[in-house]
């Protein structure tokens, strides 16, 4: 007899640069995340860290013995854009990072989940992370910022991407609105 393979499903972890993407797989990935980071030659962006995401992150959790979750990190910079739309491809499901620390960043991420709302009609979160940090903003004055309006459906919540129990706090409720979009 043979073994019935687990269903995959897709979610996208999107958001501005250094706003966490690489680390939220790392820290709930069951497989060493796959990563394309390359070394940043951008002074201004150096300033933030050293590498950065070029193509995609991918890493991988199984729920349970029908299910699996692939996770699919985009490049936070516009001009990588491209692979927005190559990894929102068959996503159930999309996770918006946001520095929480750094309003200079709200308006990308307001374009980012515009982008994802216009091309594929699936469930979004948007993570306000580095609440770990004394000068993050709430996820309630996140929301404010980006304009996210209840009419939109758009969960807004906080955490930290090195923090497991947050990361799962995050897909979870993805999974939530994702079962609900599908049965309702």
């Amino acid at each position: 007899m043979s073994e019935k393979k687990p269903k995959k499903i897709k979610i996208v972890i999107a958001g501005p640069f250094a706003a966490g993407k690489t680390e939220f797989i790392r820290t709930v990935s069951e497989i060493e995340p796959v990563t394309t980071e390359r070394k940043i030659t951008d002074p201004k962006e150096k300033e933030k860290k050293s590498s950065t995401t070029v193509a995609m992150d991918f890493g991988k959790i199984k729920i349970d013995d029908e299910h699996e979750l692939y996770l699919f990190g985009t490049p936070g910079q516009s001009r990588f854009n491209f692979m927005w739309e190559i990894l929102g491809e068959g996503a159930l499901g999309v996770i918006v990072l946001v520095d929480s620390t750094d309003p200079k960043t709200f308006h990308e991420a307001r374009r980012i989940i515009n982008f994802f709302q216009s091309r594929y009609p699936v469930p979004l979160v948007v993570a306000a992370n580095k609440q770990d940090l004394p000068n993050a903003w709430s996820p309630e004055d996140v929301a404010v910022a980006l304009d996210i309006s209840e009419e939109e459906g758009i969960p807004v919540i906080g955490i930290s991407a090195k923090n497991k129990d947050d990361v799962k706090k995050a897909l979870l409720l993805l999974l939530e609105l994702i079962k609900t979009q599908l049965t309702g």
